[in-house]
């Protein structure tokens, strides 16, 4: 196994003349199983931590919400605060959202490592209840735009606290499904929007209703991480070892902790206490693993996914069809998509998931660009474009979707891990916001056959890099992990 993970990666390796090696030699290396503890007797119990995992994917859902909240009430928004027909306007009121996410990601990592994961995730609580209910009461499209940047800087610290959050609580059987419930809440809270917006050309104003029904789950959010457990991992870093083993245990159970921290010990260097700098991860000796964590985000995002989302809308209007039908319908194939990633994400395996999830959202864009073209009759290119859209919704949540904010967390040494997060949402989000900018634009510039053939080909760029950059991390614990890509100094 862990000569394959080697044959697939030049990202870390201890030494070049080591890579036939088998799973004997990293447990040489790593002592793992010393004071009698066999690995494979150990089964955590998943009923322990969920609770805590499922406080902690509410942010997902206030992610997938708020990125979907303006879709359908955009038009009416418009009308009431004076700025219809303004395609750039429009865009703003929906791109200055990632703005402020940029800002949040940009800080994530450090706010993660200083205050602990819990009190991170009630930090991005705060600016999402005050935005938005500025976005809810505002009469003007400055206050609109105010309230927006607010809950963006919220969804900014909100996906690097919970990808670490539930990599870091969650037992190594089950961190795929757990990873795979974050992509779950948050086509949920996306599913969750589209339809709390179907009421909004009937009652005046209901977009109002849309922003200030966000605070409830913000307002759940910060109040359940007072009973949750901080993450043992950041206990440990912060020499708290005792809270550390207290925490596995409450989280695994007793017979399981004391393993965990054997593990945790092990890969314990001396160096977790020094300060991470920003040249140490875009041009040191941790910047390959970085490099391929922020192009993995950036693909996902030049795929087309939020353009999707924000301006489906539009989108299916042109093609004839009923938006509110049209946006339930992506929501459910979003959410069916995320379901059956869920179960495989264990059994498959990462990589395989987000290799074939690329390759067929690459073939749905297609679909999407002939039935936008004049070969195919009005019939025919109504079921192109409205069968291509579902089945790119529908593939992007199968692995592009859930993968990337599971996988990173695995990869990166504990050291770094909230840092070099925050590092690549960063990418995600100046990626996002540049989509949500422009993709009105181009699309009266460039057409919409050309724009679906620019998503398709960055879907195939995708597959070509997961393939030959991509590792397998299914079933490993963190610190196995670790040993085995720890970078030579």
């Amino acid at each position: 196994m862990w000569a394959h993970y080697r044959e697939n990666s030049s990202m870390y390796k201890r030494t070049p003349s080591r890579e036939s090696t088998s799973m004997t030699d990293v447990e040489e290396n790593s002592s793992l199983l010393g004071n009698g503890l066999e690995k494979e007797t150990l089964n955590p119990s998943w009923k322990l931590s969920l609770p805590h995992v499922l406080v902690g994917t509410l942010s997902s859902f206030l992610f997938g919400y708020h990125l979907g909240v303006v879709n359908e009430p955009l038009e009416s928004i418009s009308v009431d605060l004076g700025f219809r027909g303004n395609t750039l306007a429009e865009g703003l009121v929906v791109s200055i959202c990632l703005g402020g996410a940029l800002i949040g990601s940009l800080f994530s990592g450090w706010i993660a490592d200083a205050v602990g994961r819990r009190r991170a995730f009630q930090l991005c609580a705060l600016p999402m209840i005050i935005g938005a209910l500025m976005s809810a009461a505002t009469n003007n499209l400055f206050g609109m735009l105010v309230g927006r940047l607010f809950v963006g800087t919220g969804l900014g610290l909100g996906p690097p606290a919970v990808a670490l959050y539930v990599t870091e609580v969650s037992p190594a059987s089950v961190r795929g499904t757990y990873g795979a419930l974050i992509q779950i809440a948050t086509c949920l809270g996306i599913l969750g929007a589209l339809l709390i917006g179907i009421p909004v050309k009937e009652i005046s104003g209901w977009w109002r209703v849309c922003f200030g029904a966000s605070t409830i789950p913000a307002g759940i959010l910060a109040l359940g991480m007072v009973f949750c457990a901080e993450s043992p991992h950041w206990l440990y870093k912060q020499g708290r070892i005792a809270e550390a083993e207290a925490t596995f245990e409450r989280l695994l159970g007793a017979s399981e902790a004391k393993f965990a921290m054997s593990e945790l010990s092990k890969v314990d260097r001396g160096d977790d206490a020094d300060t991470v700098k920003l040249s140490e991860l875009v041009r040191g000796r941790h910047f390959k693993v970085v490099f391929i964590g922020s192009t993995l985000f950036a693909l996902q995002q030049l795929s087309g996914i939020n353009a999707v989302f924000y301006f489906s809308s539009t989108v299916f209007k042109s093609a004839g069809v009923p938006s509110d039908i049209a946006n339930g319908c992506i929501g459910i194939a979003n959410l069916l998509g995320s379901i059956i990633s869920m179960v495989l994400m264990d059994k498959l395996g990462r990589k395989v998931l987000l290799f074939w999830s690329f390759f067929s959202m690459a073939i749905s864009m297609m679909l999407q660009a002939i039935g936008a073209s004049s070969i195919v009759s009005n019939p025919g290119a109504l079921y192109l474009s409205v069968g291509g859209m579902l089945l790119f919704v529908f593939t992007f949540a199968l692995g592009a979707g859930p993968v990337p904010s599971l996988l990173l967390p695995e990869i990166f040494p504990s050291r770094i891990r909230a840092k070099a997060m925050a590092v690549c949402m960063s990418v995600h989000w100046v990626i996002n916001f540049f989509v949500g900018l422009l993709f009105l634009r181009l699309l009266e510039k460039l057409g919409a056959q050309l724009l679906y053939s620019i998503f398709a080909t960055f879907c195939v760029i995708a597959v070509i890099f997961v393939k030959r950059n991509v590792i397998e991390t299914k079933g490993k614990s963190l610190h196995e992990i670790e040993i085995a890509l720890l970078p030579q100094d």
